[in-house]
């Protein structure tokens, strides 16, 4: 829901900066992977040190370059299947690392096997949350399913709660912890009931799909 709606805000609120960008010469290719490496290091320098709200602002100002890239595709008419390869592909190795970073600080400083569990388990889950939709659809299936839990709402829930708990660090509530272990329970549960959506979603168009072949062969 929120990758519906929040995407096509920010894309208008984006677009002068996607056309600066091209003005000066500098491809989508190039943002895309700028913006996943900001992610990346913001995610794996911070977060396993539990400093979660400067991670959080780094990953935060490099999270955008995924709606940049593609408005400036869009505005150069240089779309092209690369380019959506490149960024999908991309998009799982920036929400790899994120979840990567939280599990290293449990399983480290943060002390809790549990919720080191729990992040793995966000980490898999969103990766296998993809691989369905990216599967279904390469079989010749239209995957029409909104999820509970997408990509844009794992990374809001994730972040925002990070973000939050790494205000304790300037004297904020201690409460405010509580908030980034609650977030990753919310994400695991959200993505396997989005990944049990997509899959049944698979099941019953596949079963469709299979049963018109037949009818549609003999109508030929």
């Amino acid at each position: 829901m929120l990758n519906k709606y929040a995407r096509a805000f920010f894309t208008r609120v984006l677009t002068p900066f996607a056309a600066f960008l091209l003005r000066r010469g500098v491809s989508p290719d190039a943002v895309t992977l700028i913006g996943t490496a900001g992610v990346v290091a913001g995610a794996l320098v911070f977060f396993p040190r539990g400093e979660f709200f400067w991670g959080t602002i780094t990953i935060t100002l490099f999270v955008f370059s995924d709606l940049v890239d593609g408005n400036m595709a869009r505005q150069a008419g240089v779309s092209s299947r690369w380019g959506a390869f490149l960024d999908s592909t991309l998009d799982r190795v920036a929400d790899a690392a994120i979840f990567g970073g939280l599990a290293l600080w449990y399983a480290g400083s943060g002390d809790d096997n549990v919720l080191c569990a729990v992040a793995i388990f966000c980490l898999a889950s969103g990766q296998v949350v993809s691989y369905t939709k990216a599967r279904g659809e390469a079989i010749g299936l239209p995957v029409a399913v909104n999820g509970l839990v997408e990509r844009a709402e794992r990374l809001v829930i994730s972040l925002v709660a990070a973000g939050l708990s790494g205000l304790q660090t300037f004297g904020a509530p201690s409460w405010l912890g509580v908030l980034l272990p609650v977030a990753l329970w919310v994400v695991a549960a959200g993505s396997l009931v989005t990944l049990v959506q997509r899959v049944v979603t698979v099941r019953r168009e596949a079963a469709e799909a299979d049963a018109a072949a037949p009818a549609e062969g003999g109508a030929v």
